[in-house]
């Protein structure tokens, strides 16, 4: 029912995105998405490419007169960048950089320069996916969906954040350059991104992603492809440098007997309640109603100022890589990313439990969803037979 695809290359005119599924009736302006664009380029230890783009969206379909129509909704986002590369005879690329895609898009794609593949493959792409998201969390908050994000970790540095409430970690995320909401952790942080700036390499980290006020419901259990914590997976690790994800502390559980790790349930009045989140927000692939919580590791960054041994696929010779401009450290920014993916994919449950075309029609539908509640679940309370005999 969501639909959305990016176009663009790193140094091309810009970058857009066409978002398709989202209904009528939600008030849209650019203003509601450039904070977020902005976000994504902020964080210490980023490259110089971020001094040069100051992104901006502009609206170019799907909406009118302030508000969303139901129709594809077109956005643009311009490389500033652009005209430095625009009509400049630029070598091809032939030394493959190890970690990017560069090997492996000449393999598939019979490239004869890989900066056909860098173009492509570059985050810069990820401004179009942010923008996208900013429009589905419009649209989430209506329902009173909200999306953080806070760093965990960088390189060996560990942050303590088991102690706070998941909204007050990502509240706190927002005051600081490496997005991390434990003040000590942070300056140490920023200390390692600068010992690895100096010693000319790159750091990679883990990040959470929170989405809180998710209604219990969304996703399913009936096939592997609708269950929504796979799909969360799956839209974390499309990005650039993410290879690992887990929902919740799920590596920590695996290490814990079950007694330790399953949230019990209680009564609270009419209501059935969970007082821990150690599945982080789902259960049989469906949401609980509680927090959602996904991790996400990433490498550090494939491009180092020091050198890697590669071979140069003009000459057959072996020989360090050519330097591309890059982020030392670009957990911080990732976060942000991060958040982009997830509202992405509980917009799309959401529109899927909900169905519709305009707000008008999905608020009462909203209202109307089923709660952790007695009232709610009426239980037959008898024996039934599931099989009856020939």
């Amino acid at each position: 029912m969501l639909r959305f695809i990016t176009a663009g290359e790193s140094h091309g005119p810009s970058v857009q995105v066409i978002i398709e599924g989202l209904p009528a009736g939600l008030p849209l302006s650019a203003a509601d998405i450039n904070p977020d664009l902005a976000r994504r380029q902020l964080g210490y230890g980023t490259g110089a490419r971020m001094k040069i783009e100051h992104d901006v969206v502009q609206i170019l379909a799907g909406v009118m007169n302030g508000s969303t129509t139901g129709a594809p909704i077109a956005l643009t986002v311009e490389n500033v960048d652009h005209a430095k590369w625009k009509g400049v005879a630029i070598p091809a690329l032939t030394t493959p950089r190890p970690g990017h895609a560069d090997l492996a898009a000449a393999i598939k794609y019979g490239y004869d320069d890989m900066r056909y593949s860098l173009e492509r493959a570059s985050a810069r792409e990820t401004a179009a996916r942010v923008a996208a998201a900013a429009v589905c969390r419009k649209f989430l908050l209506q329902f009173g969906i909200e999306i953080g994000s806070y760093v965990v970790e960088i390189g060996a540095v560990a942050a303590a954040v088991a102690h706070m409430p998941v909204a007050e970690r990502c509240r706190l995320a927002e005051t600081s350059d490496v997005r991390c909401p434990d003040a000590a952790a942070s300056e140490r942080m920023r200390v390692h991104i600068r010992e690895v700036m100096l010693a000319k390499d790159t750091l990679g980290g883990i990040f959470e992603v929170a989405a809180m006020g998710v209604p219990p419901g969304l996703g399913s259990h009936v096939q592997w492809d609708r269950k929504l914590d796979g799909r969360l997976a799956q839209a974390m690790l499309s990005i650039h440098a993410i290879k690992g994800v887990e929902v919740g502390p799920a590596f920590e559980n695996a290490r814990l007997p079950g007694t330790q790790v399953h949230d019990e349930l209680f009564r609270d009045g009419e209501r059935i309640v969970r007082r821990t989140n150690r599945a982080g927000g789902t259960e049989g692939g469906i949401t609980t109603g509680e927090a959602l919580l996904v991790r996400a590791a990433m490498k550090p960054i494939s491009t180092t100022l020091n050198p890697l041994m590669t071979v140069d696929l003009a000459t057959g010779i072996s020989g360090p890589t050519t330097y591309e401009r890059s982020d030392f450290c670009a957990v911080p920014r990732a976060a942000v990313i991060g958040e982009a993916m997830v509202a992405l994919v509980v917009a799309e449950a959401l529109l899927e439990k909900l169905g519709g075309d305009s707000l008008a029609e999905m608020r009462p539908r909203f209202a109307a969803l089923r709660a952790a509640a007695l009232p709610d679940l009426a239980m037959a309370n008898s024996p039934i037979t599931f099989w009856p005999a020939d």
